[in-house]
């Protein structure tokens, strides 16, 4: 596929599911709801979501040849938290799901999901919310002891908490808080990793639109607990290379801004094929995109997850450009839609 035959992605359905996507609630382990919207959206384009017992998403594209399958990855599970404890106040103390600074959260709308499938509305505070009564309010460490949740309710104690069916283990949702500007910066929180699967919608819209069969049979892998570190864990045995589609972090000396798509050579789990990452940045320079290879010391990914459950596969790992991950997010529309581009320059070339 040459630069001149660079596919016209569908940009405004991309950031249009998007957006629907930022606003299903999905914290790792709760992700039944966005995962029903995923399987209706793809049947809209003739394809099937089978599900894993873990509840992985598998979705199939057929390839001209049989033999070698290729897999996509990327996860619809968000951080979030679970009620931890109901205080003698009816105010909430929750456990994180996973891996975030507890300031990022601090005065953080959420939503309580009950196992009844009632929802109640809240907001997280330190315990030593007001400056007008605490003296040591901006020194006060936040940490998971120190904070808790304020339930919009007219509760003051336990029992009374505990009568709106609010218990122990209940999800914890934050608002994502979602911006889409006409100047395409998108912030909110849980871009990570919902641009991406954005980006996989956008490549199955073309591929309909097109009636463009790829040579390889790829496989879409949709993961729902990335964030707690075994979402793809498990891969169906005959994919012989994972590219897992994940956040490009940004900051320190890294190069990725908000406009590129990432490649990352090397995170936690040790460096990427270099076979696979040698040609995508070959092609992403062949197609003018925008982008930047980085390592990334403290990040994990699906393919890392499949690489440690003994997947014998080559991965790589792409994925747009996310500032401030793990809290209010921000990126750019051309970075998720490149990202999509790249993957298809990727498949189309196999």
């Amino acid at each position: 596929m040459s630069s001149a035959l660079k596919p016209q992605l569908n940009r405004e359905y991309i950031i249009s599911k998007l957006n629907e996507l930022l606003n299903i609630p999905s914290p790792s382990g709760y992700c039944m709801e966005i995962m029903n919207y995923l399987r209706n959206e793809v049947e809209q384009f003739g394809y099937t979501m089978d599900q894993t017992p873990k509840g992985t998403g598998i979705i199939v594209i057929p390839g001209q040849e049989s033999g070698e399958v290729i897999g996509i990855s990327a996860h619809v599970d968000t951080l979030g938290a679970m009620v931890r404890s109901i205080k003698s106040s009816g105010m909430i103390r929750f456990t994180p799901i996973g891996g975030y600074a507890m300031q990022t959260v601090e005065g953080e709308y959420c939503v309580i999901h009950t196992r009844d499938g009632r929802k109640y509305d809240g907001t997280v505070l330190s315990s030593r919310p007001s400056v007008h009564v605490y003296n040591d309010v901006r020194d006060f460490k936040r940490e998971e002891a120190n904070m808790e949740i304020r339930i919009d309710e007219l509760v003051k104690t336990k029992e009374e908490t505990e009568k709106l069916g609010i218990s122990v283990g209940d999800f914890i949702s934050w608002d994502p808080r979602t911006r889409i500007l006409p100047n395409g910066w998108v912030k909110s929180r849980h871009l990570d990793d919902k641009a991406s699967v954005a980006a996989l919608l956008g490549l199955l819209e073309w591929l309909k639109r097109e009636g463009v069969t790829p040579k390889y049979t790829i496989k879409l892998l949709i993961s729902t607990y990335e964030e707690v570190g075994h979402g793809c864990a498990y891969i169906p045995e005959d994919i012989t290379e994972l590219i897992a589609v994940d956040m490009g972090a940004i900051g320190d000396d890294l190069s990725t801004t908000e406009m590129d798509v990432s490649i990352c050579a090397k995170d936690s789990s040790g460096p990427y094929d270099y076979g696979m990452t040698s040609k995508l940045i070959e092609l992403a320079k062949r197609e003018g995109m925008p982008h930047a290879v980085d390592i990334y010391p403290n990040y994990g990914s699906d393919a890392s997850a499949a690489l440690r459950g003994g997947s014998n596969i080559r991965a790589a790992l792409i994925g747009p450009g996310v500032h401030a991950s793990h809290g209010m997010e921000r990126t750019h529309a051309d970075a998720i839609v490149n990202t999509s581009a790249l993957l298809l320059a990727y498949i189309l070339e196999a």
